[in-house]
């Protein structure tokens, strides 16, 4: 099974902001006990990549990749800190090149038919949708998908429990992304089993439309 084959069998990409690495384990283990076994861990903290590292290092079963990633310095850290893939709010031709050449899969932000193309280009068959709702959100990816049939979406921004039916009805979009289950708040507050249902109910409509 290829990556991407793996990350749309997930279906649900959490996007997680942790101020503290010691948040990184817990998180991940509420995650996996919901039935996501994906997470993208974001370069907004300082934390990020001791807690890509613990994560790699205590919960072998997840997989977990660097998000906000913008240059290819910040991929070369966090790939050395464990991570298995590379998402960008945009995309940067010598990030993804480098990420090739190492054969590790990135997703790179792109929200216009020529930041698309360019994706091609290099390519890449799957891009992020970023932010999904400023950018037309599901008529956004229905109308990018009609000329861009080779191309997959990971759509992230905007996409909640209420909309996730309607994302998982495009065959074009291989998995979403999201903060919605995993919010900062309840990672701080401790509240993993808020997590871990959070994640079941999103698993659960992911199931209901991709049978």
């Amino acid at each position: 099974m290829s990556y991407e084959d793996m990350i749309c069998d997930c279906g649900i990409v959490p996007v997680v902001v942790l101020n503290d690495g010691s948040e990184a384990v817990p998180t991940a283990k509420a995650l996996l006990a919901g039935g996501i076994n994906f997470m993208e861990i974001t370069f907004r903290t300082a934390c990020c990549l001791d807690s890509i590292k613990l994560v790699k290092e205590n919960v072998p079963e997840m997989h977990v990749g660097a998000g906000t990633v913008l240059n290819v310095d910040q991929a070369k850290e966090a790939v050395a800190a464990g991570a298995e893939f590379i998402v960008s709010p945009g995309i940067d031709e010598e990030t993804v090149l480098w990420c090739l050449s190492e054969d590790i899969p990135v997703i790179p932000g792109c929200a216009t038919p020529t930041e698309i193309m360019k994706a091609i280009k290099l390519g890449l068959k799957t891009v992020k949708f970023f932010p999904a709702n400023l950018y037309g959100g599901i008529k956004g990816i229905k109308a990018l998908s009609a000329p861009f049939t080779g191309i997959r979406f990971l759509p992230t921004g905007g996409v909640s429990q209420d909309n996730l039916a309607d994302f998982f009805d495009l065959t074009a979009i291989l998995a979403v992304g999201g903060s919605w289950i995993c919010t900062k708040k309840d990672i701080s507050e401790g509240n993993f089993s808020q997590i871990t249902e959070l994640a079941k109910k999103a698993v659960a409509v992911k199931k209901e439309k991709r049978k």
